[in-house]
């Protein structure tokens, strides 16, 4: 069998290794592209991290950080903390660095006689990609395509003005396992430990009324600084903010996959997350086929989209509300929504379902 992804990122590689571990030849179509920035990290849950270990990559020790805490702070209280999340059996979740994942995968996969990295060398290769039919099954991984503006457009999109700025903190060693948030009257700031001398730091600002130099976001970086004694920033990076969820997750023997198919707020952490729910069920798909002896074909797709597609939506409406619920606290200037977050704070069943929905989506 025959498989072409398209796309470059962790995304594209992830799914790639699941498809060669079960012997499918797979072709991973790529624009060139400059290295996978150094200042971005994903956070990876429990759960999600034992499949990426048990089917995709094994981590070194060094290369993931533990996050035992995550405390909630509004500048609004003057910092005071309203929300406080800890595991009695262990760790939240997961700190990973981008681009050593990346460069990681990209070398194991290099050496499967199953994997072919390919350059895509212009527009034309997406037409003549359908036309062809070399390939018994495509995913498109890539949002900016032909592909995905012929055949994946209807979808409901958001824009929240917002500007995501990352950077990396390098500061003094601490005791580094509690990933901070304080939602500040420009949006949220989220300080995310990556090793005892390594902070990642995820602003996400306001965009609609006022843009952001370089020193200006320092020096809100500096003005919430929680604890740290910083010696430098690393370079700075910036992209727009959205959300978007496709209504249709395939047609005829293509796939959308990853960022194409749901994008959500980073205020959760919970983007690659659902990705890689995503990788372990149609995983699942495809081994349940190949233990029956059944064809590997589109209905691959079919079953996807049956099994994922309501709880894909109601997870991104979730997020999406947290996202408007801090939002409106932000411009009113009545305290009331605090006392219901010191609620949910104060109740432990409400805290371990939040954990669990973090740790496992929807699927508890």
């Amino acid at each position: 069998m025959n498989v072409c992804i398209i796309g470059v990122g962790l995304t594209s590689l992830s799914l790639a290794k699941i498809l060669i571990n079960k012997k499918i030849n797979v072709h991973n179509y790529q624009k060139k592209i400059d290295e996978v920035k150094s200042s971005r990290t994903i956070g990876i849950s429990k759960k999600n991290l034992e499949f990426i270990e048990k089917e995709i990559y094994k981590f070194s020790k060094k290369d993931v950080w533990k996050i035992k805490k995550i405390e909630i702070f509004n500048e609004k209280l003057k910092n005071k903390r309203i929300l406080n999340f800890e595991d009695n059996e262990g760790n939240l979740f997961y700190m990973i660095k981008n681009d050593k994942f990346f460069k990681s995968l990209n070398e194991k996969l290099s050496k499967s006689k199953f994997f072919k990295k390919i350059i895509i060398k212009n527009e034309k290769f997406y037409e003549n990609l359908i036309k062809e039919k070399k390939y018994d099954l495509i995913i498109n991984c890539d949002s900016g395509n032909f592909i995905s503006k012929k055949y994946f457009f209807r979808k409901i999109d958001k824009d929240y003005n917002n500007l995501a700025y990352t950077t990396i903190l390098k500061h003094e060693k601490i005791d580094n396992n509690s990933a901070i948030q304080t939602f500040t009257k420009f949006g949220p700031i989220a300080f995310l430990p990556i090793s005892e001398f390594e902070t990642s730091v995820v602003c996400s600002l306001d965009t609609e009324k006022k843009k952001y130099s370089e020193k200006q976001v320092y020096d809100l970086i500096n003005i919430n600084n929680p604890k740290f004694k910083i010696k430098k920033f690393l370079k700075l990076d910036c992209f727009n903010l959205n959300s978007s969820i496709l209504r249709n997750y395939y047609y005829k023997n293509i796939l959308a996959f990853g960022d194409l198919l749901h994008k959500v707020h980073p205020l959760t952490g919970q983007g690659f997350n659902m990705t890689v729910r995503d990788l372990k069920t149609i995983s699942k798909i495809i081994k349940n086929k190949i233990d029956l002896g059944l064809q590997l074909d589109s209905t691959i797709f079919e079953e996807f989209e049956q099994e994922t597609k309501h709880l894909n939506f109601t997870f991104s409406s979730g997020i999406d509300f947290i996202y408007e619920f801090f939002n409106f606290d932000k411009k009113n200037k009545d305290k009331k929504l605090n006392k219901i977050l010191n609620y949910i704070g104060k109740n432990k069943k409400l805290n371990n379902t939040i954990i669990k929905l973090a740790n496992n989506g929807l699927n508890i």
